[in-house]
């Protein structure tokens, strides 16, 4: 900030100079005029002035306290002053407030119990939308109090009437207004309807699947959605058919059925609770394949029939070796490859992700790869460059690995392992473990994570720096040095208490939702 010049005095400017007022040249006598001096009470004489300097200070105090304050103003910040979510500790009484100029779009909504799981679903409102106010559907599992286990739902939600974030006068765009309806720019409540399906037991996660639509569908109509729900303290996996519940959403006086709220089919192959979900992508299997996963690290393949049936292949995919003495860790995260029909990734609480077809005779792993020293919690492959496949792990770690990399190499044991992989890009800027990881669904650079310290984070790997341009930027922004520095890949910050999962709404470019302990939040910053 740069200091206010000192205002001059004109009558005084002669004597500030050092400078005597000048003999007056009018009359005979030539007679000194008597001038009174201002300053005569403080200064005795010329030398004094000299030494006082300007301000009534010696010079060398004031040049010394104007370069500090240019040190203060320009100069490397303490890294303990700027506050940076999930990092910095939050004073007690104080509380974040997010910057409203920072959000295109910001929502949040609760619900009776927290959610640690949800999917969005497709609709029949548009494929691009832009739009305001905007409408989402999505699917979520209830975490109910342990004392009241039968209050625990799947539940149906519709959030509607989600508007833009309101902008003073002089923030909002001229070019905007002639786009955007009046109703679009006037802020008003969000809407959150539901329908519920009753559970025995929390929801350790919930998948949403919705089968290649057939030539003669209806487009205008909610397409047809089964659920896939893995339950807590539970090996069974619950199959449900959602379509007539989101059909009653979206279409006000339309019935439910009454047998709507019974599975379609419950799976009964695991032996043990598992976490560990995916459904392949239906240009792959258009009936739907089911990918389940549980703590005693077996993996089972599901297929749904043409009719409507669903069958499990009761063989086992086995993560560890079962002559090894070694205890199995249990499957975290199962990922379809997008582009490879058979080809699917799992990650473990051993460290590792492994590369499996489904076809394989062996039951085994095609690959496996060391990628962390602890659980490798989440994981999400990208469906633009099918090649990237991004991790989240236990420590806050998360990075993206180029499976090409790990084609290429050579397994050095008899268990596949392939070691001294090393990843593209790996960030250690969170510091509790990860619980969410996203590509962007079109554009291939971005990618979204949730972590347990409190924030959903949004990333671009497109940004390059050198070392030199890194430096200095982290050097203006206050954080040079070590972990401390903030990567210049991180674009956005949002908080979220006890982050659990956020997703890309494939249908409107740049939203994100996420969920915690508080409820749901629907978001879209500025940054994407």
């Amino acid at each position: 900030m740069s200091k206010r010049a000192v205002p001059e005095d004109q009558n005084s400017s002669a004597l500030k100079s050092g400078a005597r007022p000048p003999s007056s040249v009018n009359g005979d006598n030539d007679q000194t005029l008597d001038y009174e001096d201002d300053y005569e009470d403080e200064f005795e004489s010329e030398d004094e002035i000299f030494e006082a300097g300007v301000d009534g200070r010696p010079d060398e105090e004031s040049a010394q306290e104007s370069k500090d304050a240019m040190e203060i103003d320009s100069g490397p910040r303490n890294i303990s002053s700027t506050f940076i979510p999930g990092r910095s500790q939050l004073q007690p009484g104080l509380s974040l407030t997010p910057d409203p100029s920072t959000y295109e779009m910001l929502h949040t909504l609760s619900t009776p119990w927290p959610c640690l799981s949800f999917s969005i679903v497709r609709d029949n409102l548009g494929s691009t939308r832009t739009s305001y106010p905007r409408t989402l559907y999505a699917v979520s599992g209830t975490q109910a109090s342990t004392n009241r286990p039968k209050d625990n739902e799947l539940l149906i939600l519709k959030l509607s009437n989600l508007s833009k974030m309101e902008k003073s006068g002089n923030e909002t765009s001229s070019s905007s207004s002639k786009e955007d309806s009046d109703d679009e720019d006037t802020p008003s409540e969000p809407i959150l309807e539901s329908r519920s399906i009753p559970l025995p037991s929390t929801t350790n996660r919930i998948r949403a699947f919705q089968p290649s639509p057939s030539p003669l569908s209806d487009p205008t109509a909610m397409p047809p959605t089964i659920t896939a729900t893995s339950l807590e303290l539970s090996p069974h996996i619950l199959i449900h058919d959602i379509t007539s519940h989101l059909t009653s959403l979206s279409s006000p006086g339309r019935l439910i059925p009454p047998d709507s709220s019974r599975p379609l089919s419950t799976l009964r192959c695991h032996q043990t609770e598992g976490y560990a979900l995916d459904w392949a992508p239906p240009t792959s299997f258009p009936h739907g394949r089911l990918l389940s996963g549980d703590n005693a690290g077996h993996i089972y393949s599901t297929s749904r029939t043409e009719g409507g049936s669903f069958s499990v292949d009761t063989r086992p995919l086995l993560a560890s070796d079962p002559s090894s003495a070694t205890p199995p860790g249990s499957i975290e995260e199962l990922q379809w490859s997008p582009s490879e029909r058979n080809v699917f990734a799992s990650a473990g609480s051993d460290g590792c992700v492994r590369v499996w077809d489904v076809r394989s005779k062996s039951r085994r792993p095609a690959l496996s790869v060391k990628v962390s020293n602890t659980d490798v919690n989440v994981m999400s492959w990208s469906n633009l460059t099918t090649h990237l496949l991004a991790t989240g792990a236990d420590d806050g770690r998360w990075g993206v690995w180029d499976l090409r990399q790990w084609k290429s190499a050579t397994p050095s044991t008899p268990s596949n392992l392939v070691e001294n992989s090393s990843p593209v890009a790996s960030f250690n800027f969170h510091r509790a473990p990860i619980t969410s990881i996203e590509w962007h669904p079109s554009d291939d650079s971005v990618v979204a994570v949730a972590c347990a310290d409190g924030t959903a984070t949004l990333w671009d790997l497109a940004v390059e720096l050198d070392d030199e341009e890194q430096y200095s930027r982290a050097e203006e922004r206050g954080l040079v040095g070590g972990e401390e520095r903030v990567p210049p890949q991180l674009l956005f910050i949002h908080h979220v208490k006890e982050a659990k999962e956020c997703h890309w709404h494939p249908q409107m470019a740049g939203t994100v939702m996420t969920t915690g302990e508080e409820g749901f939040g629907v978001l879209k910053t500025i940054s994407v």
